[in-house]
């Protein structure tokens, strides 16, 4: 279909994120996948192709955002984790301490089961973004405006400069991936308290309230649930005047990794690269993301069903539907991995190549 999907892929913008605000400068450079290719993947299952239901769907997805029908295989994968500390976690609305990201961190950036193992098995290769740790993490990438946030019941996560360079910083990964030839990204998050500052961003997005859209996170209970929605009612309150301004939000009830996230899908999507989704965390980051460019959510899908009230909330607002359901509570890239033999099962019954 004409030129390679590969030579379609953009070029860095010179000076990509500038004007000031950077969600907006990146916007500007996101445009459709390619629109024959998904009608062509399409008339293949009309015309009595050998998929149908979601790994159908799965065909037509590659198809746009490869320009090319059949779709090809996923020469190389990525899965980038952007690890942060969140302030809120001083609340007890983790089941781990505040401030012990790094220990994660530092586990999956050694390969430790089962990242190690799975990344092995898919092929996909794997790294740790430090944008806001309490602790650093000695050999894993850092690109820190602030470490550790404010508590986003009390104070903003971040000043509007932290959260434009995390942005940057997200936006600049994205970039060192694709020009080292990654074309297919897996999105995850690592944090604790993550998951508050995701509820409080999606609650005010969606205009959903906060009882409907707080889960359970790292597997909480009652006490540290009920701590948990006090603080994003409390975000919510504080931050609503923030709801039409995207990196404000980022600011005042986000925090590193979900500005870094935001910057990411949306860098990948004006660089026309594909991205898995894994997490409630990444998952707020693209509604956020999506207020800003409509359009980028055609670049993206999602790993997995994650049983979480906010993550089923953020869902229909994007109308994306994942790859699979195995009941993971996780969303820090396992789920993103497992998909990834699904997505190369679905290039190879099209009739496209794969690798041997």
């Amino acid at each position: 279909m004409g030129e390679s999907w590969a030579a379609q892929r953009t070029e860095p913008l010179s000076d990509p994120l500038e004007p000031t605000d950077p969600l907006s400068g990146i916007a500007t450079a996101i445009d459709w996948p390619d629109l024959q290719a998904e009608a062509d993947a399409r008339t293949w299952r009309e015309a009595g192709g050998r998929l149908d239901g979601q790994l159908a769907s799965l065909v037509e997805w590659l198809s746009g955002v490869q320009a090319s029908f059949p779709p090809h295989d996923m020469r190389r994968a990525r899965l980038v984790m952007f690890a942060a500390d969140h302030g809120i976690a001083e609340a007890g609305v983790s089941a781990r301490p505040a401030g012990s990201t790094n220990i994660q961190a530092a586990d999956v950036a050694a390969g430790a089961d089962p990242y190690g193992g799975l990344a092995h098995f898919t092929t996909a290769g794997l790294r740790v973004v430090d944008v806001g740790l309490v602790e650093p993490v000695r050999g894993i990438d850092t690109r820190v405006a602030r470490r550790g946030t404010g508590r986003i019941d009390r104070e903003n996560a971040l000043s509007a400069e932290a959260a434009e360079a995390a942005v940057r910083a997200g936006a600049s990964v994205a970039d060192e991936e694709i020009d080292c030839g990654a074309d297919l990204l897996l999105a995850a998050a690592l944090g604790v308290g993550g998951s508050t500052a995701a509820a409080a961003v999606i609650s005010i997005v969606t205009g959903i309230e906060p009882a409907k859209v707080v889960g359970r996170g790292s597997g909480i209970d009652d006490n540290a649930w009920m701590r948990k929605l006090a603080a994003v009612r409390d975000a919510r309150w504080r931050s609503l005047p923030y709801r039409q301004d995207q990196l404000g939000l980022l600011a005042a009830c986000g925090g590193s990794d979900l500005a870094a996230l935001t910057g990411f899908l949306l860098r990948a999507a004006s660089r026309r690269t594909p991205v898995v989704i894994d997490g409630v965390v990444t998952l707020a980051a693209a509604l956020v993301a999506h207020e800003v460019a409509p359009r980028a959510m055609r670049w993206w899908t999602v790993a997995h069903a994650v049983p979480d009230r906010g993550y089923q909330a953020a869902l229909p607002r994007l109308g994306l539907r994942p790859i699979l359901d195995l009941h993971l509570r996780r969303g820090d890239g396992v789920g993103a991995l497992i998909s990834v033999p699904l997505l190369r099962a679905a290039v190879l019954l099209a009739g496209g190549d794969t690798k041997s």
